[in-house]
């Protein structure tokens, strides 16, 4: 037997593997594509931030502005609309962080900030609009 075989042992007793809840995100995430690049854009010309932040969950949150609703288009996501200003000031970015953050932010043109918050924790991605 193999030590890969035996340190996965445990976990082969389990029954079918649950899928990632980060699969499910990427499917959402490309059924909410345009939808979500429209707001961003909008964020941007409106002159309300030039970083946009989206973020996903799937569970009630005070952050940000419902833009879709998992309820309501039988996704297993929901996109809140909010900006670094808002993560700034609601204290989820500390300002000591936020010069960091934006010389990682990726171009908001070509990419989605997503702020992922699922039960055990919450971080950052950025995923590609599909042209």
């Amino acid at each position: 037997m193999e030590p890969e075989e035996l340190l996965n042992e445990e976990k082969a007793n389990q029954g079918p593997k649950k899928e990632s809840p980060l699969l499910s995100l990427e499917r959402d995430l490309k059924f909410f594509n345009e939808s979500i690049h429209e707001v961003a854009i909008e964020i941007m010309v409106e002159g309300l931030s030039n970083y946009p932040i989206f973020i996903a969950h799937q569970h009630e949150l005070n952050l940000g502005e419902l833009i879709l609703d998992r309820h309501d288009l039988n996704t297993e996501w929901s996109i809140h609309a909010s900006t670094l200003e808002e993560f700034t000031e609601k204290g989820v970015i500390k300002p000591a962080l936020k010069e960091r953050f934006v010389k990682s932010y990726k171009n908001p043109n070509d990419f989605m900030c997503i702020f992922v918050v699922v039960p055990e924790g919450a971080n950052f991605i950025y995923y590609p609009y599909v042209k």
